[in-house]
């Protein structure tokens, strides 16, 4: 009897490859990065090159002679790739597996293979593969003679070899049908959307850098029960709860996907409903790492990205959170926003005091009403307790008198007829 073999998925063990092209920009840090997204795709970097030079290659990213110094540290190494930490064109990625005789990855297909991993909703899936898909459509020819090296690991989640071994007008058909369906989930979004805006409760989106803690916020507020760990995008799918703070007002918040940089356009625009939340808010929760020593970079990140969605005239409030393993003399301030606080969403620190500035928030959208109701008008006062908030009521010989702050647009409705 034969025996039997044991197959195991080959470990990825890869060098990280940048570019430092202008002066300003901090290749390590970023290459410092890529390692973790590589690490959250589940391979290992085993080590790295970074060039000088005034501009990436064209043709093959690097230049000769780094090519060579490359060659020879993925023989020292035994990698089984490398992981370039630009986009590359299909022309770069198929000169240098020519070159290298080896996988060449970039840092879009590590995000692309990492959000891949992490859908689990059908709106989440099928924005990851519409992702994939326009990424791969125009690398279809630059990928063909690499198929046969493609195995299991880094960057072959989600779709698949099967699509890409078929023609471009197959993908871009399944493009066309992934638009459409994801047009559907966007109008069931915005009947969601319409029904929150009936309510009259006020909305706060949770922005910020990917593992900033956004998540862990959510839940330490409103016990929501989302995947919350130290990990890069973990977690993908918006999620909505209802907060109820102290004072009894009610405000909805929606944790969203974290940012980070060089998010890879096509993320961007397959995600752009998901991202749209913040764009229909009334508040911003920008949180942010202040243990993280790239923190202002983060935050630069954070608002570009919000730019190119549009989201404009918000109330910001930045929760400087992890305040627990920050340096106690860092300075922490953040121009931008119109309120800042020190929290930690793990401990709790500075959540009271997050919980107070909401609540000061919405009451300063409100009006304030005092009025007394005929007893055959009690009902508004339900109105009242539902959307605005009720400060006092005493019921006299005339009917009921009450204080309270209302939203606006109900003011008028709330007069005694």
């Amino acid at each position: 009897m034969a025996e039997l073999i044991e197959i195991k998925d080959t470990e990825e063990r890869v060098i990280l490859v940048g570019v430092n092209a202008s002066d300003g920009e901090d290749t390590e840090s970023s290459l410092d990065e890529l390692e973790e997204l590589v690490k959250t795709a589940g391979g290992t970097a085993v080590g790295r090159l970074i060039q000088n030079r005034e501009r990436i290659h064209p043709g093959t990213y690097l230049g000769k002679g780094k090519l060579d110094e490359l060659r020879e540290l993925l023989w020292e190494t035994g990698a089984t790739g490398i992981v370039c930490d630009d986009e590359l064109s299909p022309a770069q990625m198929r000169n240098m597996e020519d070159v290298l005789d080896t996988k060449s990855l970039d840092r879009t297909m590590v995000i692309l293979d990492i959000f891949a991993g992490r859908a689990t909703t059908r709106e989440g899936k099928l924005q990851v593969e519409l992702a994939q898909l326009r990424y791969r459509a125009v690398r279809l020819v630059g990928l063909r003679s690499s198929l046969s090296r493609l195995g299991g690991g880094i960057g072959t989640r989600g779709p698949g070899e099967s699509k890409l071994e078929i023609d471009r007008r197959r993908i871009h058909d399944r493009i066309g049908q992934l638009k459409a369906e994801l047009e559907e989930v966007k109008r069931h979004r915005e009947v969601s959307r319409q029904q929150r805006e009936r309510s009259h409760m006020l909305r706060a989106a949770i922005v910020g850098y990917t593992n900033a803690g956004k998540s862990t916020l959510l839940n330490r507020l409103t016990d929501a029960g989302i995947l919350a760990e130290d990990k890069l995008f973990a977690t993908l799918d918006p999620t909505t709860r209802n907060l109820k703070l102290p004072d009894g007002q009610e405000i909805l918040l929606t944790d969203t996907v974290g940012f980070i940089r060089k998010l890879p356009h096509h993320l961007v625009e397959a995600f752009k409903s998901t991202l749209e939340e913040a764009k229909y808010c009334d508040i911003i929760l920008h949180v942010v790492d202040c243990s993280n020593p790239q923190m202002d970079m983060q935050m630069y990140v954070v608002y570009d990205t919000l730019k190119q969605l549009g989201v404009e005239d918000k109330e910001y409030i930045t929760l400087f959170n992890k305040i627990d393993r920050a340096e106690k003399e860092q300075v922490l301030r953040d121009f931008r926003s119109d309120h800042q606080l020190k929290i930690s969403a793990k401990t709790g620190e500075g959540l009271d005091e997050l919980l107070e500035l909401l609540g000061a928030i919405l009451r300063s959208r409100k009006v304030y009403l005092e009025r007394t109701y005929p007893y055959a008008q009690a009902g508004r006062i339900q109105l009242i307790r539902k959307y605005g908030e009720l400060l006092s009521e005493e019921y006299g010989e005339d009917g009921i008198a009450v204080k309270a702050y209302v939203p606006a647009e109900l003011y008028t409705s709330l007069l005694p007829s």
